[in-house]
């Protein structure tokens, strides 16, 4: 059994899989193994990943989307820790055995993640201040953005296991909907360390793919708020970031004449407008 299991979901990527995979396969850290699920490409990526043979591939006849993948993906993992690795993402060559050594000091730890360094349009660009990262109870800074990088978490396996993984019926902020239902009883541990490459700006990019990304952090807030999971504080916080979102998303429907939409966001706040007014008293 291997210590860790990587996972690389991918869909039409065959003109960057390579870089990713090598990536992966020249780690300093050596005791893991490689899952790359291909979610219903249509190009050269099964000839991209036949040039591996250390990898196990995963095909799935339609494209099923990237949570799916990565749940198809931990189904048949067997390490201890899950790793994942966009394919559009690269790894430095000591990211695991960095965060491996960490672990191994800090038993108790379920969540250990790093910096990166973002490429857009092959040119380097620096991170704005709200993606700052956190050590430690990083619910509330969580809750605005995703500020944790699927490519840059280690994972127990345990603990996907006992949330759920990833929600397949949500198309993009999935990894939001995620690190938001393990924050809220799981502490994550932020290496300072630059240790993945995030390429963006490209078109097959599932943030360029879907206007007004918030409608699903919406949804995340949502169903955590449905559950009845949170204490009384991150409740109030997960209230007043859903009513911050919804006034935005409002802004933008009006624009677009999406009434439905603008309707169902006003009975959103309306219905939880009470649980923000009642944490000021």
């Amino acid at each position: 059994m291997s210590k860790v299991t990587v996972i690389i979901p991918t869909f039409n990527r065959g003109y960057c899989l390579a870089e990713s995979i090598r990536s992966v396969l020249e780690q300093s850290f050596t005791d893991f193994e490689l899952i790359v699920v291909d979610d219903g490409s249509t190009d050269n990526t099964l000839d991209v990943v036949r040039q591996f043979p250390a990898v196990k591939l995963i095909q799935l006849e339609t494209n099923q989307g990237v949570s799916f993948a990565r749940n198809r993906g931990m189904d048949e993992a067997r390490g201890e820790w899950i790793a994942f690795l966009d394919s559009d993402d690269v790894w430095e060559k000591h990211k695991l055995i960095t965060q491996m050594k960490w672990s191994e000091f800090n038993p108790d730890q379920h969540a250990i993640y790093t910096d990166e360094i973002w490429i857009r349009n092959g040119v380097r660009v620096n991170a704005m201040k709200k993606h700052r990262k956190y050590s430690g109870d990083i619910f509330h800074h969580c809750l605005p953005l995703c500020i944790v990088s699927p490519s840059s978490v280690l994972l127990r396996s345990e603990l996907l296991k006992k949330v759920g993984g990833f929600d397949e019926s949500m198309p993009v902020c999935e990894d939001y909907d995620l690190w938001l239902r393990i924050a809220k009883d799981y502490p994550f541990h932020f290496i300072d360390e630059k240790l993945i490459i995030k390429r963006g700006g490209h078109e097959d990019q599932l943030s360029l793919k879907y206007w007004g990304m918030d409608r699903w952090r919406v949804h995340a807030l949502e169903k955590l708020l449905q559950e009845n999971g949170l204490d009384e504080k991150q409740r109030d916080g997960v209230a007043a970031m859903l009513i911050e979102k919804c006034r935005v998303l409002i802004n933008g429907y009006g624009k677009r004449g999406k009434t439905q939409d603008e309707e169902h966001c006003r009975s959103l706040m309306a219905r939880y407008s009470g649980l923000v007014e009642g944490s000021l008293k």
